[in-house]
């Protein structure tokens, strides 16, 4: 038995949660007790021409309704009635029964019962306030709200930092969801000697992620080979192998809708050539560097910072970069056309969680795309992933530059395009004075050469 299967076996923390958010309301803007928390979950819409829904993603029931009464701590839960019609196409779905095994609620009613139990709180005096999400629209299901004292400011906000550090439970399914990526990413390692083509890769990873139960994918998997994989977020995973010296799989499955985020970069000939591995060897001393920092209360721009300098001394030592101090080279910002991306983001029920305060406007390039700022809270998790990239298209205005062209090679640097990119991805639960690794997928260069060569 795995680790988090005891906990998993118990109701998913629901009730906790809106305890966690109703605390931090209190907190920040001095909410009333007598108030009330409503939220609604994504509707179902179907696929035009189709009786298949779009695809759903959050909480795993659609078309439902949610109170929280702060002051009695009550958690009530509204799902779909039973529909006959439904039921004969689609089988039963979800009852309130299973419902109060699956969750920590107090109720579990149909949304038919849901406007006498809006009126209920409609009727009360005094009125208690209504904290609702921004974008709420009344429905006729829901006009007995329209009495109340409603905000639809701070609810959002709320819940979106008060998502940025996880329970127990939570951290055992982003420890389940990596156990299923790690197996596909080691059968993607298995299927590499006989794998023509990117999208080969990409359903033998799928297919082992729906082996082990996980029917849907954290996100769209990229699997970019040869200079593909210097596309941050290729997505066409459709051209032949053949030729090509590695490819870089960034792919993770999603349990319960929790989501893993793991990238491995791997040799398609079963072992790296020189420069390949050069590079390899950087993106690991950059890994590295940031776990060395990580613990609780660090500012995350200190550890992209310190990535990006060994970025520069590794490139340095290749003859990629000259001209410049390390210290130079970074008040250039040079790294950034090969680093361009930020060092990570905070995961949970997204795989770009909230709660990470980007600035998309900020004027340093170093700093631009960095999806985390300030400090990381214990119980955190971030995903941790350097890399490496000789992108022509970010790369090539360096060289026509007058300014920044001196600090690159031209001559070395026409070794390395074929390397496409290198990218290592690691989940990572933030601890009081470091941190959990979370990923179990082979990274190592000697463990995944073994592994594709039948050794392992």
């Amino acid at each position: 038995m795995e680790p988090q299967d005891s906990i998993l076996k118990g109701k998913y923390p629901a009730k906790a949660h809106c305890a966690k958010v109703a605390s931090y309301l209190k907190t920040k803007h001095s909410i009333l007790d007598d108030s009330v928390i409503y939220l609604e979950g994504q509707k179902t819409h179907l696929l035009e021409d189709n009786d298949e829904p779009q695809p759903f993603r959050g909480c795993a029931l659609p078309d439902c309704h949610l109170t929280y009464e702060i002051s009695t701590s009550t958690l009530t839960l509204f799902i779909p009635p039973l529909d006959p019609d439904s039921v004969i196409w689609s089988g039963l779905p979800l009852l309130p029964q299973e419902a109060l095994k699956k969750y920590d609620i107090d109720a579990c009613l149909t949304t038919s019962d849901l406007p006498d139990h809006l009126a209920s709180l409609s009727n009360r005096n005094p009125k208690p306030n209504l904290y609702l999400k921004t974008g709420t629209t009344l429905s006729d299901l829901t006009i007995n709200l329209a009495s109340l004292p409603a905000d639809y400011k701070f609810l959002q906000p709320a819940i979106d930092e008060c998502r940025v550090t996880k329970d127990p439970y939570e951290i055992a399914l982003l420890r389940h969801a990596n156990a299923i990526s790690a197996r596909a990413h080691t059968a993607v390692l298995h299927a590499i000697p006989t794998a023509k083509n990117e999208q080969d890769l990409e359903a033998t990873f799928i297919a082992s992620c729906i082996s082990s139960g996980a029917k849907k994918q954290a996100y769209h998997g990229i699997f970019g080979s040869g200079e593909n994989a210097a596309t941050l977020h290729y997505q066409h995973n459709d051209q032949p192998l053949g030729g090509r010296k590695n490819i870089l799989v960034d792919a993770g499955a999603e349990w319960e809708c929790y989501c893993s985020d793991v990238t491995r970069t791997m040799p398609l000939s079963g072992k790296f050539d020189e420069e390949s591995r050069q590079i390899y060897e950087i993106v690991e001393r950059m890994q590295d560097a940031a776990f060395a920092l990580l613990k609780t209360g660090v500012r995350w721009e200190d550890l992209h910072i310190r990535a990006h300098e060994v970025a520069v001394e590794g490139l340095l030592a290749l003859g990629i970069l000259r001209n410049g101090t390390p210290e130079e080279l970074m008040k250039e910002r040079i790294s950034v056309a090969f680093f361009p991306h930020g060092l990570g983001h905070y995961l949970g029920m997204d795989t770009h969680d909230t709660g990470g305060h980007p600035d998309y406007a900020d004027n340093d390039t170093m700093f631009r795309y960095l999806r985390i700022r300030g400090q990381i809270p214990e119980g955190g998790v971030v995903t941790v992933e350097p890399g490496v990239y000789f992108c022509r298209f970010i790369v090539e205005p360096y060289l026509k530059d007058e300014r920044t062209r001196k600090f690159i090679d031209e001559g070395v640097l026409e070794r390395y395009w074929d390397v496409g990119g290198v990218r290592i991805e690691d989940d990572v639960l933030v601890t009081k004075d470091g941190y959990e690794n979370l990923t179990t997928a082979p990274k190592g260069v000697e463990e995944m050469e073994r592994i594709i060569n039948g050794r392992g």
